[in-house]
């Protein structure tokens, strides 16, 4: 029940937690880490009467299940990029599913073994329990220190893509072995339910994320031009997955199979459709909004979790030997049990994998250690029914959810306090932390280009009577230093690698400002959906080539393997609305405009720094390539937009006047925020003639 303490706890807990940022970085802990360490002292302030509000909100099954954690999953999958994630598809299945399983098996097998050698006789099921509930590792508590720290994006990728999915696989596989605790083992019938189960859970999860994440995508595209709406959606999908994949697995039977969906996959995957194919049908205006929103939700999401974490490390049993000393057994068991379900594993992934998707020793090092554990495995102990009693339980002062319960807060703590707080000197020493090459070289020209931009804007002000020309002068001196260190480091990089690396940096220099562009005609309607589609997807698979070290990209190709989305939703489209005629003219002639206009601005952008400047940053040799490519690229365009209206005039003429009207739309728009912001109109004439505009 909701009450004024708890409330009063709730934004206490966050208001701490936002302080706690800072006083992290103060003491140099990671934030999750200084957020149990304040839940531990706010577990010992709340025995005082005038703090004893925060006993008032604790975590239970509810909270955990139904809010915090779709708000989680959500906000990770949403950010993660599904061409990526197809690429590395192989090692995020069998770290999420064939690891996990292994490492349940040793944790259980083992602590059994370990502990029936010490006298204490646990059942094999409930340590198959714990070893279910704790081997799935948690991606808030080490992708922050990922981010922070500079590890590889592939390597980050792969721990997030596993993160994410070992949740549905220890979820699954703990409520079969739940199963079995509640109501025995039966035999080989016992097996082949459990197995039916898993493979139900997971592909019933799997297809009705899909379907979701399908829908709501379609709705948000219907309320485009409305951003409240559009957000609001996103909210709603992550929740009432969740919430429908559960109802469903309470209440749908085939026969007296009780039929059970992965909430967790049903929602990984719904996330990851809306983060890559529904993003495109957000408003450009709401798409910034959108991730920042869902970063403070996780956010918040998380403090919560970590902060009540620390409170009920409170009230475990710790004052018991007995606990204390099978924690510390456990804790080296788990960690034993993730180092053979990565290394052996990981290394027969290599050894008949081909050589782009190895996974070098040092990331396996690091996906061992960074195993941190959290939110999902404390909700599966509260899971477990508080009456649960087991026949011959040998611990007269634990009840076997406590016992589970002691073990899983250890082994949190265990990986909080000692793997997190050690994971950046390991990365250093692994220098997993250093720049690429190609990282290097942007770094190098991102100075030059800002340094470069500085001095144009100090001598502009210092004409305008902004600063005193001594301040100017000072400042201009420092800068150009800056300029020119960074130039010379552009040169040495040049001549010290043989990849090619200053014509694609600028190519991916250049591609960026392509995309810029391509979302400006989006946000105005100028492009269609499916002509943004096409050009996106293009200069997607464009920028991965040339990362690879590949200069010459197909430039024909604008989908792959890797769009699985696209090529369904396409598929669908195809069967159910068909374009006509006069519609494919229209994206034709569109989707050749749209090109002209972007390539135009990537060479205005380039001209736009002085060519003695610009062949300083970027090397002569790679302006003079980018500059020749795009000025191919525009005439070409120009062309086929010619041709294509040549051919067509009257379909492409309707198309053009529309595209006037938009252009005249996008000026009152502009001119109507700027004479809002000056207070020129109310709020409530601002939104008048908003409407009016957009009719």
């Amino acid at each position: 029940m909701l009450s004024l303490q708890t409330v009063l706890a709730i934004f206490s807990m966050l208001g701490l937690s936002s302080f706690a940022v800072f006083w992290a970085k103060k003491v140099k802990l990671p934030h999750t880490v200084f957020l149990v360490v304040m839940g531990i002292a706010l577990g010992v302030l709340a025995k005082i009467p005038f703090f004893s509000f925060f006993d008032q909100f604790q975590l239970t099954p509810e909270l955990l299940f139904f809010i915090l954690l779709p708000t989680l999953i959500f906000e990770s999958a949403y950010n993660m990029h599904a061409r990526k994630l197809v690429e590395d598809v192989k090692i995020v299945f069998i770290l999420s599913v064939v690891s996990l399983i292994v490492s349940a098996a040793i944790v259980g097998i083992l602590l059994y073994a370990v502990l029936a050698l010490l006298g204490f006789t646990i059942p094999l099921t409930v340590t198959l329990l714990f070893g279910a509930l704790i081997s799935a590792t948690d991606p808030v508590a080490v992708l922050a220190l990922f981010k922070e720290f500079g590890a590889p994006r592939r390597l980050s990728l792969i721990f997030e893509g596993e993160s994410l999915f070992n949740d549905a696989t220890s979820v699954a596989l703990f409520f079969i072995v739940l199963q079995v605790v509640l109501f025995g083992y039966h035999g080989f019938a016992t097996i082949g339910l459990g197995i039916l189960s898993f493979t139900v859970m997971i592909v019933g999860g799997i297809g009705f994320g899909a379907f979701m994440g399908g829908l709501f995508s379609k709705l948000v595209g219907l309320t485009r031009e409305n951003e409240t709406a559009s957000i609001t959606l996103t909210i709603v999908l992550a929740h009432t997955t969740f919430i429908l994949s559960e109802l469903i697995s309470s209440h749908l039977f085939i026969g007296s199979f009780d039929v059970r969906i992965s909430s967790i996959i049903a929602t990984t995957i719904a996330s990851i459709i809306m983060g890559n194919y529904g993003r495109a049908k957000i408003h450009p205006r709401a798409e910034e909004f959108v991730e920042k929103l869902w970063g403070q939700f996780a956010f918040m999401a998380n403090s919560i979790i970590f902060i009540l974490i620390g409170i009920l490390f409170i009230s475990v049993p710790f004052n018991d030997p007995i606990i204390v000393m099978t924690v510390a057994l456990t804790i080296l068991i788990v960690a034993f049990a993730r180092a053979v379900s990565v290394y052996p594993i990981v290394g027969l992934f290599n050894f008949f994998g081909n050589s782009e998707a190895l996974v070098p020793r040092s990331w396996q090092h690091l996906l061992s250690w960074g195993s941190l554990r959290g939110a999902l495995a404390v909700t599966m102990v509260l899971l477990i029914p508080e009456d649960l009693s087991i026949a011959g339980w040998p611990l007269s002062s634990v009840t076997p959810r406590e016992f589970i319960l002691a073990l899983t807060v250890g082994c949190i703590f265990a990986t909080l306090f000692i793997k997190a707080t050690t994971i950046q000197a390991i990365m250093k020493k692994l220098k997993l932390d250093e720049l690429t090459n190609i990282e290097k070289f942007e770094r190098v020209e991102a100075s030059a280009l800002s340094s470069h931009e500085v001095a144009k804007r100090l001598e502009l002000y210092a004409s305008r009577g902004y600063i005193s020309h001594t301040i100017a002068q000072s400042l201009l001196m420092e800068s150009t230093k800056a300029y020119d260190r960074a130039c010379t480091s552009v040169t040495e990089l040049a001549k010290a690698t043989q990849d090619n690396l200053a014509p694609r940096v600028s190519r991916m220099y250049a591609i960026g400002i392509e995309k810029k562009h391509l979302k400006e005609l989006y946000l105005y309607n100028e492009v269609n959906e499916n002509v943004y589609r096409r050009i996106n997807g293009k200069l997607t698979i464009q920028l991965e080539s040339i990362e690879r070290g590949k200069l010459d990209p197909d430039m024909s190709i604008h989908t792959d393997e890797k769009d699985i989305f696209e090529a369904v939703a396409v598929w669908i489209k195809k069967m159910v609305k068909p374009l006509t005629a006069a519609e494919k003219i229209q994206d034709e002639f569109m989707y050749y405009r749209a090109q002209t206009i972007i390539s135009r601005k990537v060479l205005k952008t380039l001209s736009s720094v002085e060519f003695e400047y610009a062949s300083n940053i970027f090397t002569q040799e790679a302006l003079s390539h980018v500059t020749e490519l795009y000025t191919t690229f525009k005439t070409q365009s120009e062309a086929k937009m010619n041709t294509t209206h040549t051919a067509h005039p009257e379909i492409c003429d309707v198309l053009l006047n529309q595209l006037a009207l938009r252009g005249v739309q996008k000026i009152e728009e502009t001119v109507l925020d700027d004479i809002y912001e000056q207070e020129f109109v109310t709020p409530k004439l601002y939104l008048t003639l908003q409407e009016e505009f957009r009719k």
